[in-house]
């Protein structure tokens, strides 16, 4: 049984460290974890990790944040992938800094990344893993809080989160979306 896991971000040292990023980081910290690497490949960079018979096929895409759904298309197909077993990882100011939330289908709420998936897939059923960015930004500075490097206080506690997000990932694979959802979300 193979998944499809996204981290979703931007490419270039420019957007390194951002809140924007992520899913990167989610997903860095999940590979350095499982003692993977990352190599480039067609629209990302992507590696697999191999858990209790499954294959975990990781990626970053290359192609921005605003045209994700192309490497999510590229890669199920080539992998053979079936929505259900897609994950995407991704930020979300509406939820408090550091609160993950899975959810198993949703809307994009304003965000490109998820924006571009639904028009690529031309629907919203598949899942994602949400990180907490907060709203801790002035109104009209939206974008700049979003890419805007971390703060000390909330680089402290990211290794702490990316660990818990490793977890999600790892559950979503062996035990499904709505177990993993009632033994994480909320806590």
């Amino acid at each position: 049984m193979k998944y499809l896991i996204v981290g979703l971000g931007n490419v270039g040292s420019e957007y390194q460290n951002t809140r924007h990023n992520i899913g990167f980081t989610m997903l860095d910290a999940f590979a350095e974890a499982s003692n993977v690497f990352f190599t480039e490949n067609r629209y990302g960079a992507t590696a697999e990790v191999k858990l209790k018979g499954r294959t975990l096929v990781l990626l970053k895409p290359s192609t921005f944040m605003n045209l994700s759904g192309n490497a999510v298309r590229y890669w199920m197909r080539k992998e053979n992938i079936p929505v259900e077993n897609l994950l995407v990882l991704v930020d979300d100011l509406a939820l408090p800094f550091g609160t993950l939330r899975l959810k198993p289908q949703g809307s994009d709420a304003g965000h490109n990344g998820l924006k571009n998936i639904q028009e690529i897939l031309g629907h919203n059923n598949y899942a994602r893993l949400r990180f907490g960015l907060g709203s801790n930004f002035q109104k009209g500075r939206q974008v700049d809080f979003v890419l805007g490097k971390w703060s000390g206080e909330e680089r402290t506690v990211l290794p702490e989160r990316c660990e818990r997000a490793g977890e999600i990932i790892r559950s979503f694979c062996l035990a499904g979306c709505q177990l993993t959802m009632t033994q994480f979300n909320n806590k």
